[in-house]
C-alpha cells in the first residue's frame, strides 16, 4: 500500500512537472523557428531549421540591449536596497526591545490584506510632488521595503540565540556590528530567499514602471515587450524570443541559488 501511494504521488508530480516544463520548452523551440512556422498547421514541436534572426531583430531594431540593461540595473538596485532595509527591520522586530514594537508589527501584518493597487494613486501623487516621476528612483521607492520581507526575516531571526547577541554586547559590539557580523551570516538562507523573491518581482513588474516611466529610453523589459506585442502581434516567433529573454535571467538565478532558497523557505516556515 505504501509503495502504491509513493508511485501515485511521484506519478502525479511527474505529470505536473511535465505540464509546467513543456510550454517553456516549446517557447524556446518556437523562438528558433523561421517566421510563420510556429503558427503552421499541424503545429510543429521542433524548428525545421534553427535560426537566430528573431533574437538579432530584438537586439538591433528594437534596442533590446538597452531595455535589458535598464531592467537588470533596476532589479539589482531594488534587490540590494530591499534586502538591506528588510533585514534591518526584521532583526529589529525580532530581537530589539522598543516601545510599541508588537503593536507596530501587528499593524504591518494587518496591512498585508490591502491590495497594492490601492496605494498606487496616492503613491504616484506623492512621487509627482517630489519630482520623481520618470526617474528610476520613482520606481525604486515602492520596492525599498515590504511587509512580507520584514515578516520573513523576523520569523527567521527569532531563532538567533539571545545569549549570542548578549555576549557580543558585553564584548562591546554595537548593534550595527552585531547585525553585520552575526545576524547577516546567520540569516543567509532567508536573505537569499528574499533576494530571489525581490529580484523576480522587480524584473517582472509591469504596471508600476508603465505608470512612472514615460521616457522610452528608460523603459523596462516587460513594458517594452508589451509594446512589442502591439506592433508585432502576428510574429509569434519574435514574441517567443522576447519571452525567452525575459524568463532566462530569473531561471538562471533561481537554479544557482536553489539550495539557499529552499533552505530559507523550509527553515523560515518552522521558526517560532
Amino acid at each position: 500500500m505504501t509503495r502504491a501511494r509513493g508511485v501515485l504521488v511521484n506519478g502525479t508530480l511527474a505529470v505536473a512537472a511535465t505540464l509546467t516544463v513543456v510550454p517553456l520548452l516549446w517557447m524556446v523551440s518556437a523562438s528558433l523557428m523561421p517566421t510563420g512556422e510556429a503558427t503552421a498547421l499541424p503545429p510543429r514541436l521542433l524548428p525545421s531549421a534553427v535560426t537566430l534572426e528573431h533574437y538579432r531583430e530584438l537586439f538591433t531594431r528594437l534596442r533590446l540591449a538597452r531595455v535589458l540593461a535598464n531592467s537588470a540595473g533596476l532589479a539589482a538596485a531594488v534587490t540590494v536596497v530591499s534586502v538591506l532595509l528588510n533585514s534591518l527591520a526584521g532583526y529589529a522586530f525580532a530581537k530589539l526591545q522598543f516601545a510599541g514594537r508588537d503593536c507596530v508589527f501587528r499593524v504591518l501584518l494587518a496591512a498585508l490584506v490591502i491590495p497594492g493597487q490601492v496605494s498606487m494613486l496616492p503613491l504616484f501623487l506623492m512621487l509627482r510632488n517630489m519630482g520623481l516621476i520618470n526617474t528610476y528612483f520613482g520606481v525604486l521607492v515602492p520596492g525599498m521595503a515590504s511587509i512580507f520581507g520584514i515578516f520573513l526575516v523576523r520569523q527567521y531571526a527569532l531563532s538567533i540565540p539571545q545569549s549570542l547577541l548578549d555576549a557580543a554586547r558585553v564584548d562591546g559590539a554595537g548593534e550595527l556590528r552585531i547585525y553585520w557580523s552575526l545576524v547577516v551570516p546567520f540569516c543567509k538562507p532567508v536573505l537569499v530567499t528574499l533576494a530571489v523573491f525581490t529580484f523576480m518581482g522587480s524584473w517582472n513588474d509591469f504596471l508600476w514602471p508603465l505608470i512612472v516611466l514615460t521616457d522610452e529610453d528608460l523603459q523596462t523589459l516587460p513594458v517594452a515587450l508589451a509594446n512589442l506585442l502591439g506592433e508585432h502581434v502576428q510574429d509569434v516567433e519574435l514574441m517567443m524570443a522576447g519571452a525567452v529573454l525575459t524568463v532566462l535571467p530569473v531561471v538562471v538565478m533561481f537554479l544557482s541559488l536553489q539550495r539557499y532558497y529552499l533552505e530559507g523557505i523550509v527553515s523560515g516556515g518552522v521558526k517560532e
